[in-house]
């Protein structure tokens, strides 16, 4: 039996052992896929499943940690800087497979720029998946850096010319769902299409909000399937 699994914490959010134990029973596949919760404290045991597991996805908050235990990157991951799924010590990085399958249908001819909520691994991959279909990325940080604005910087003129708003940030996931990130959702428009990469639950605080103000909304789900389609791929092949 092969043995596959999600590293991160929390992971209670998590649908991929449900869709990969329903694929491996549907399929007759032999084999396993577990959650792996591994808290910031523990981070060497990383090695560990990287070591014994055929397979790994990687999730918040390791998708950069991951990177120094593993031997080397394909050119995507080396390229976005961030890693979601691992195999024989490599990593790789299907996010923005699946973010660029989930998001093409829904652009329209003026989507041209879009706010980035977040700078982890997951906006790593949303950027360049993002600039793969010649939308500008803008990155939103309470802390920001050079090249990124901060929440507090967001006015009616930035909310108007990004006719796109994609959260990478955890807020709003399950068990928080009160949570949402801090733009000033006033300015959201019938312009307006909001992303969510969290999928549970299924309708985000971040995504009632502008849907309140007219917007187009989307959650992860789609994004999810996607990436984890092209994970098995990596996997089986």
């Amino acid at each position: 039996m092969r043995h596959y699994g999600i590293i991160g914490y929390p992971l209670e959010h998590s649908f991929s052992a449900k869709y990969f134990n329903e694929k491996f029973a549907a399929e007759h596949i032999d084999a396993e896929y577990s959650l792996y919760p591994v808290a910031e404290a523990e981070i060497a045991r990383l090695k560990e499943y990287i070591d014994t597991l055929d397979g790994m996805n990687i999730t918040f908050p390791y998708k950069r940690a991951v990177i120094p235990y593993l031997e080397r990157l394909d050119a995507t991951a080396q390229a976005i800087g961030a890693v979601n799924v691992v195999h024989r010590h490599v990593g790789y990085n299907t996010d923005c497979i699946g973010f660029i399958q989930a998001i093409q249908p829904l652009l329209r001819p003026d989507d041209r720029k879009a706010l980035v909520l977040g700078t982890g691994g997951a906006s790593k991959a949303v950027c360049y998946g993002l600039r793969q279909l010649g939308i500008t990325p803008t990155l939103v940080s309470r802390t920001p850096q050079d090249g990124q604005i901060g929440y507090s910087d967001l006015d009616a003129d930035i909310m108007a010319q990004h006719t796109m708003i994609i959260n990478c940030t955890p807020l709003g996931m399950l068990p928080d769902t009160d949570t949402c990130s801090p733009i000033p959702y006033e300015h959201i428009s019938a312009q307006h299409l909001l992303f969510d990469c969290v999928y549970n639950p299924e309708e985000t605080l971040f995504l009632r909000k502008g849907k309140a103000q007219g917007a187009a909304t989307h959650n992860g789900m789609q994004m999810l399937i996607g990436q984890a389609k092209a994970a098995w791929e990596i996997w089986s092949n």
